[in-house]
């Protein structure tokens, strides 16, 4: 199980994610398309429930249209 201090990392990283989705107009499907990631592990990511790997970040900043580096400053 993980701790809380990484729990709640993941948390804030998915609302983050959230709001850069939000911002673009983005829905779970959209998004999905836009980065070939499915988009019920989207919204686990947004939920803080799974942690994503380094391609996955990258596929994620490609579908929002941001530098990787954006997706990380939260």
């Amino acid at each position: 199980m993980r701790d809380e201090k990484s729990k709640s990392y993941l948390k804030a990283f998915g609302e983050h994610l959230n709001k850069l989705r939000i911002d673009r107009n983005l829905s779970y499907r959209k998004m999905a398309l836009k980065c070939k990631i499915d988009h019920s592990d989207i919204k686990k990511y947004e939920e803080g429930e799974t942690n994503i790997t380094l391609l996955t970040l990258l596929e994620l900043a490609k579908g929002l249209g941001v530098e990787a580096k954006e997706l990380l400053d939260f």
